[in-house]
């Protein structure tokens, strides 16, 4: 069998043509596609099966003027969020399989780092350089809050998962800082600081626990009640870029600019002996650009995948750790994968201002 090209594939000629096709001559191999082929293939290749509703195996998303930073769907996968270096996020209507935007969220005054629906899917909470967050109506696109207190840049934001409530959300920032806010209420309701910058954060799902990273290449664990440290994890042997809880709750995944992803076993008891870094994923990099590259976990949380300055969206199997699809098409560093919550789907983002959104075969 002949071995996929290691070249990223040529753009075509046809400036109409904008989806991506598999091949359907490497079944045995990584899930390689092929560039900008016509639309009209997949509707006549008999070997092509189709495993979503997009309306195309994979579409290229175009409104953003600046590198795009995040992505997130809502909890039943009927929107996706972008956010940008341009200070926007943009809504796309992933209900009906076209994507089409339908919200412009303004308002913040430097790039948009991170973003985060709220578990009941109405609000998108935002984080961004110029030290605020945002509490957006999904609906209406309107700016509902703007959260104030940090002294230095916000890189990241989190919110509880599933059951907990759809008020509470913390903020990751510069300033050494983690700051709780609540929707219903003005001003913070709780801080952590932390001895250096805080790059990344996540909300267990229990939220009574909050994972932080940052530029010491640890995870450190937090008791929300008591505002104190119970757990640090060491391992990474560079700045931490992003954490991502897994759907269970059990393990957390990092990514961080040593080139690898891990998984972490983060239940409050592991067997005697036992460590809790479980696995490392490979084949990920990082650039002199030192961007905050962000991971996540397929909603059965059988995959994961994470940015990457190689511009491949790599995905990999999380029980094996193998890679399973090594995805060309960006043409700047990917920033952000995340995969949808119902379907066979992940869409990426990229510093080459745009949004593949395509369906896993």
């Amino acid at each position: 069998m002949e071995e996929p090209s290691s070249k990223r594939p040529r753009k075509s000629s046809n400036p109409t043509d904008a989806s991506f096709i598999d091949d359907g001559n490497h079944s045995d191999q990584l899930g390689v596609v092929t560039l900008y082929q016509d639309d009209d293939y997949a509707t006549s290749n008999p070997n092509t099966i189709r495993t979503s509703s997009l309306a195309s195996p994979t579409m290229k998303l175009s409104g953003h003027k600046g590198s795009i930073y995040t992505l997130a769907y809502d909890p039943l996968g009927e929107v996706l969020c972008s956010g940008s270096f341009d200070s926007t996020c943009l809504l796309w209507n992933a209900s009906n399989g076209q994507y089409d935007n339908f919200n412009v969220l303004s308002g913040h005054k430097n790039a948009v780092l991170d973003c985060k629906f709220t578990n009941d899917g109405e609000k998108v909470i935002t984080a961004s350089a110029d030290y605020n967050l945002g509490v957006y109506d999904v609906r209406t696109g309107e700016r509902l809050k703007r959260f104030m207190g940090h002294k230095g840049i916000v890189n990241a934001v989190g919110v509880i998962a599933k059951d907990g409530s759809p008020c509470l959300a913390v903020s990751a920032s510069d300033d050494r800082t983690c700051r709780f806010w609540d929707t219903r209420v003005r001003g913070e309701v709780g801080c952590l600081e932390d001895s250096y910058q805080v790059t990344a954060v996540a909300y267990g799902n229990d939220g009574l626990t909050v994972f932080t990273g940052g530029i010491d290449n640890c995870i450190t664990a937090w008791d929300v009640r008591q505002m104190k440290m119970t757990m640090t994890l060491k391992g990474h042997t560079d700045t931490i870029t992003c954490l991502s809880l897994n759907p269970k709750g059990t393990h957390i995944l990092s990514n961080s600019m040593d080139g690898t992803l891990k998984t972490w076993d983060v239940r409050p008891f592991v067997d005697s002996g036992k460590k809790r870094h479980d696995k490392t994923f490979v084949g990920g990099t990082h650039n002199a650009e030192k961007g905050l590259l962000n991971c996540s976990w397929s909603a059965d949380g059988t995959m994961v995948s994470g940015g990457s300055a190689d511009r491949i969206v790599h995905i990999w199997d999380e029980l094996s750790a193998e890679e399973l699809y090594s995805l060309p098409g960006h043409a700047g560093c990917v920033n952000t994968v995340v995969f949808h919550p119902k379907e066979n789907v992940v869409a990426s983002a990229s510093s080459d201002k745009s949004i593949f959104v395509g369906e896993l075969s």
